[in-house]
């Protein structure tokens, strides 16, 4: 690629135009978390409180959390996405009655849709190893060529 004048790779056109945003390991839970309640929320309105609407808008919320993770922190990538799906699901988990029925439908939703739980959880790890792999053979490049 190219070089600019202050000697960083120029970025595709492309690539120019998608944000850039680089949130902390707390901020990338942070992030993960008020998406899925959001998530759940639409799902609870228009959907009427659909687990398979909700499964299915995950991966996408975790690979955007994996991608806007700094990379001093992609570890954090993997494990707070379930933790945001566990936050979401609750409101439209279908339990009822006090906490204890609330618990077992919370309880429930998550072991009916651990698919879904599983496959978000894969592609934030995915997308962290990927971008740590790259990171670590951008360091080893400068001395290869030395």
């Amino acid at each position: 690629m190219p070089a600019q004048s202050g000697g960083a790779p120029r970025r595709p056109a492309v690539a120019r135009r998608l944000p850039r945003p680089r949130l902390t390991g707390l901020g990338g839970g942070l992030f993960a978390c008020t998406a899925m309640v959001l998530v759940g929320g639409v799902c609870w309105l228009l959907f009427s409180s659909s687990l398979f609407v909700y499964g299915l808008l995950f991966p996408p919320v975790a690979a955007a959390t994996a991608l806007w993770v700094r990379p001093a922190d992609l570890i954090t990538a993997p494990i707070g996405v379930p933790i945001a799906f566990a936050a979401g699901v609750w409101p439209i988990s279908g339990g009822s009655g006090g906490f204890d029925g609330q618990l077992m439908g919370l309880v429930s939703a998550l072991s009916l849709h651990a698919g879904w739980l599983y496959a978000g959880t894969l592609v934030a790890a995915l997308i962290a190893l990927v971008r740590k792999a790259v990171l670590i053979g951008r360091r080893r490049l400068p001395r290869r060529a030395a």
